[in-house]
């Protein structure tokens, strides 16, 4: 009987400490169901750490935070627990159920999968108006707001939009993203550039608050009535301040995420006045000059010169059409070059168009170019005007006569004359000859061809010192191993410097590179990563104590700075001196 009691024993004893040995790995959110305006957080943990984490595509979801990694090893009662979690913050892109397919990770040489997990969206819900709630608090922190210069243009004058985020002086803002960009329908748009914009103070609704310009764009309506213009929708990333305070009395913040939007905003377009249009308005709109001019006014037959129509000035100068020439038939015209120097500021476009034609004259005679007009609706006087040219006369002095044409001063005939083609008709055109040797050479006996014939022969030895070198490496195991590790810690601190600016992805790909150069330098496993572990190895293989010093101190940095703000400068120091430290030890360790 007593046998059987200690077999019994026994056997719960192994099957406790094959249950305690497990592995597990398991996706749990916050909520089942919520709403479209309302956040989920999802967190994939397991017992025993592991590599080659892949998380789910969240395609009906959008990641407003996240990647966040913890871990926590503890000893209660000489058991040892271990838990490691990736977070995520998500917000749904629409209304219905949807499914969060299967996680993976790879644990001792073994792949393990989540259950996928079914979320409902529903309609938004109000969110609660607690002073101590974080959602309130953005709700009321933060505001986007579109600034329109005019809300009843004409058509074609230009308007400016500015989106500034305003944010209250108790909160700060980590991150945002744009989730929906306004598309600008029935407007010719432009965004002016805003690198380099600085945080301003100002005043909200009567209070003060700091402001960001975040985008400046021009428009010039195409269409005359109700014009909309779409949101501009960002999710921003903020700590709140909270109710609670940390042992030097100051206010501790959490973290949370607020979507805001500059909402629609309509602006009534008006038509341009009837009384008064030109028969030849092609529909400018603002302040110009315009010129016409010839490159040159004597020359010979068959020789070319420029004749250039150009408007100047300020206006929707890319949304009209210039006037065309009309020309005597004995100048042969060729289609016109289209250029423009126009930038665009707040103030709207600014600079030149102008067609440039080549006319070649045929025959010797004077030949008026007659005056050419322009027409544009002025806003400062909200009247059409229009802007004549001088007529030219260009004077042809050498070349065949036209017998066609009684009187070559008169005005331009509006019968096409036969041209008289002639062996200087193109002689203002210069041309390049390219030429090639007509001594033919033979690719056999050429050093090429000897290259080539030995270089196989070449090849063969090179060929088995590397293949021998690789059968050496291929068997060092232990080797291969610490030099996969080294690679990988390479990797994670590639990624960290790729990462400056954005604090939590940093200080993650930072500490993973630490945690892998020790790996792979000190022959541990990740359960082994204590600092009085990391303190006592590194003694051991001589390391000066100043160096482990700074090695320790930036570990504590990397689990600091998810609680505390950090600028871009620090962070490069974190970097520079992670680099520096890893060198000491490679150089120092016996």
């Amino acid at each position: 009987m007593k046998l059987i009691k200690h077999i019994t024993l026994l056997l719960i004893i192994l099957s406790t400490s094959v249950l305690t040995a497990q592995v597990k790995f398991e996706a749990k959110v916050s909520k089942q169901t919520l709403g479209v305006n309302e956040r989920l957080r999802i967190d994939f943990e397991m017992n025993q750490d592991g590599d080659n984490f892949n998380p789910p595509d969240f395609s009906n979801f959008t990641v407003v935070g996240g990647p966040n990694q913890s871990v926590s090893n503890s000893w209660i009662n000489g058991v040892r627990t271990y838990k490691k979690t990736y977070s995520y913050f998500l917000a749904p892109k629409k209304r219905g159920t949807f499914t969060i397919n299967q996680a993976s990770i790879t644990i001792d040489d073994e792949v393990y999968k989540t259950v996928p997990i079914k979320v409902e969206v529903t309609a938004a819900v109000d969110i609660p108006k607690d002073p101590n709630n974080p959602d309130y608090i953005a709700s009321e922190s933060v505001h986007l707001v579109a600034e329109i210069s005019k809300e009843n243009p004409y058509l074609n004058e230009a308007i400016t939009v500015v989106y500034k985020l305003y944010v209250s002086p108790t909160v700060s803002v980590d991150n945002w993203n744009e989730i929906d960009t306004p598309r600008f329908n029935d407007f010719w748009s432009q965004n002016i550039d805003t690198q380099g914009q600085k945080v301003q103070n100002g005043t909200y609704k009567g209070e003060n608050y700091r402001f960001l310009v975040l985008r400046k764009t021009v428009l010039y309506p195409q269409k005359t009535g109700e014009l909309t213009i779409e949101p501009l929708t960002l999710d921003i990333a903020l700590r709140v301040p909270t109710n609670r305070r940390d042992i030097f009395g100051g206010m501790l913040m959490t973290r949370t995420n607020r979507t805001v939007s500059a909402g629609n905003r309509t602006i009534n377009v008006k038509a341009l006045p009837e009384a008064g249009k030109p028969s030849d308005f092609t529909g400018a709109v603002g302040d110009f000059s315009f010129d016409v001019t010839a490159s040159k006014k004597e020359l010979s037959a068959s020789e070319s010169l420029q004749l250039k129509v150009a408007v100047r000035g300020s206006g929707n100068l890319k949304l009209f059409k210039l006037p065309k020439v009309s020309l005597p038939s004995s100048l042969e015209v060729y289609e016109p070059e289209y250029n423009e120097d126009v930038r665009t500021n707040l103030s709207g476009m600014q600079g030149s168009i102008s067609d440039s034609y080549t006319v070649v004259p045929q025959y010797k005679g004077k030949y008026p170019i007659p005056s050419i007009s322009f027409s544009y609706f002025d806003l400062k006087t909200k009247s059409y005007k229009r802007l004549s040219s001088e007529e030219i006369v260009i004077d042809v002095l050498e070349g065949p006569t036209n017998n066609a044409s009684a009187n070559t001063e008169g005005p331009a005939s509006t019968v096409k004359q036969a041209v008289t083609l002639n062996n200087d008709q193109f002689a203002f055109i210069k041309t390049d000859t390219t030429f090639e040797s007509m001594k033919r050479t033979q690719f056999f006996k050429t050093n090429l061809f000897w290259s080539l014939l030995l270089l196989p022969f070449l090849a063969i030895p090179i060929a088995i010192v590397i293949r021998k070198q690789k059968a050496v490496r291929d068997a060092d195991v232990y080797g291969n191993k610490i030099r996969k590790a080294d690679k990988l810690a390479r990797k994670y601190l590639s990624h960290a410097k790729k990462s400056l600016g954005k604090k939590e992805e940093f200080y993650i790909a930072l500490e993973k590179a630490l945690h892998n150069y020790l790996k792979a330098k000190l022959h541990i496993e990740t359960s082994e990563l204590s600092k009085e572990n990391i303190t006592e190895l590194l003694t051991e293989k001589q390391v000066e104590q100043d160096v482990v010093k700074d090695f320790n101190s930036i570990l504590e940095s990397c689990e600091l700075a998810r609680y505390t703000p950090i600028d871009i400068v620090t962070m490069q120091e974190d970097y520079d001196k992670a680099a520096k430290t890893i060198s000491l030890i490679d150089k120092q360790a016996r």
